[in-house]
């Protein structure tokens, strides 16, 4: 088992009022943001996951976002390249870059092939299709993020190991020249975990590219259903599903005490953990989701990626399990899930 550090990064100095005004973080508008502050945050964040490695942390994980202070990783890649130089042997994992929303596969190769060198093959390649506010940012067609994710991934996977030049004509991207001259430390390419949530397609496609599926705090029992789906793949494919092909991100508070630790895990209810990303109709645009994808999404408690309740959230805050029927509630469950993928 790997134990990575994971933060979103985010700008904790907006007006709660505006907050409660937008409904949500996406869409806030930026002239709240403060030029000290943010640079004083970013040099945080940094000295945050080298003491992460410090500590003795395997992994140190960066995401990205737009136009939000939900997270200020708006171009996590020189997060990473920074952390690249400073750091010596923590793993460097992107969960990950959103392929559809970039638009530009054969920077991606590049940029990622400087960072696996700077660092000596300590990088973690993950892809996302980015949320749907960033399709809303970025100017994308959801319709098509699956098919540009698609192919994005594919053609970078070619840029590492194809020699050059070579022209390349897609469906969504065209490029004359091909032909990056830093490849990647790792041969043939780095590592690649793919998170997610609760999407079966994504899932699908991660055991077909034995790739690991990391579940973003998912709740616990559809995120089982869907290592099942993961299981049920590899076997189609020829291979025995194992640890290394599950991955899960769980939200932890540490404290002096535990009613400190409660009470920071409070706001974790309402400031990001549930409706506080995106408001709906930025969370989901027509044609982003599958249907079963949305039905397994529903799942979540009180539906928490579709909209929560003022109501739902004081019932979370107030009437949650204790802290040792949720562990044994979730190694139960994982454990399941996980013998049956054996």
């Amino acid at each position: 088992m790997k134990i990575g550090y994971f933060t979103e990064r985010p700008y904790r100095w907006v007006p709660e009022e505006a907050l409660f005004q937008n409904h949500a973080f996406f869409a806030v508008s930026n002239k709240y943001f403060d030029r000290e502050k943010g640079a004083d945050d970013y040099n945080y964040f940094l000295d945050e996951a080298c003491y992460a490695e410090e500590l003795g942390f395997d992994a140190v994980a960066l995401n990205e976002h737009h136009g939000t202070p939900f997270c200020m990783g708006g171009v996590m890649n020189v997060e990473a390249a920074i952390l690249a130089r400073i750091t010596k042997k923590v793993k460097i994992v992107l969960v990950g870059n959103p392929l559809p929303v970039i638009k530009h596969p054969l920077r991606m190769a590049e940029e990622l092939a400087e960072i696996d060198l700077i660092s000596r093959g300590r990088l973690v390649a993950g892809w996302v299709r980015g949320a749907g506010s960033e399709q809303f940012f970025n100017n994308a067609n959801p319709a098509y993020n699956r098919e540009m994710f698609n192919e994005a991934h594919d053609f970078i996977l070619q840029a590492w190991t194809r020699p050059g030049p070579w022209r390349y004509e897609g469906k969504h991207f065209h490029y004359r020249h091909v032909n990056p001259w830093a490849l990647p430390y790792q041969k043939p390419y780095p590592q690649m975990w793919i998170p997610g949530v609760l999407s079966p397609e994504t899932v699908r496609w991660c055991a077909e590219h034995r790739y690991p599926y990391v579940g973003l705090g998912t709740a616990i029992g559809p995120t089982c259903d869907l290592w099942d789906i993961y299981a049920d793949e590899a076997t189609k494919h020829g291979y025995q599903a194992g640890s290394e092909n599950f991955g899960y991100l769980i939200p932890t508070f540490v404290a002096e005490t535990e009613e400190k630790a409660q009470e920071l895990g409070k706001g974790f209810i309402y400031g990001g953990g549930q409706t506080a990303f995106s408001r709906p109709e930025h969370t989901l645009p027509p044609g982003y989701n599958s249907k079963s994808a949305i039905r397994l999404l529903a799942k979540q408690p009180g539906g928490s990626w579709l909209g929560v309740s003022q109501d739902k959230l004081n019932q979370a805050r107030s009437d949650g399990p204790t802290e040792e029927t949720e562990y044994q509630e979730i190694r139960r469950k994982l454990g399941n899930s996980y013998h049956k993928a054996q």
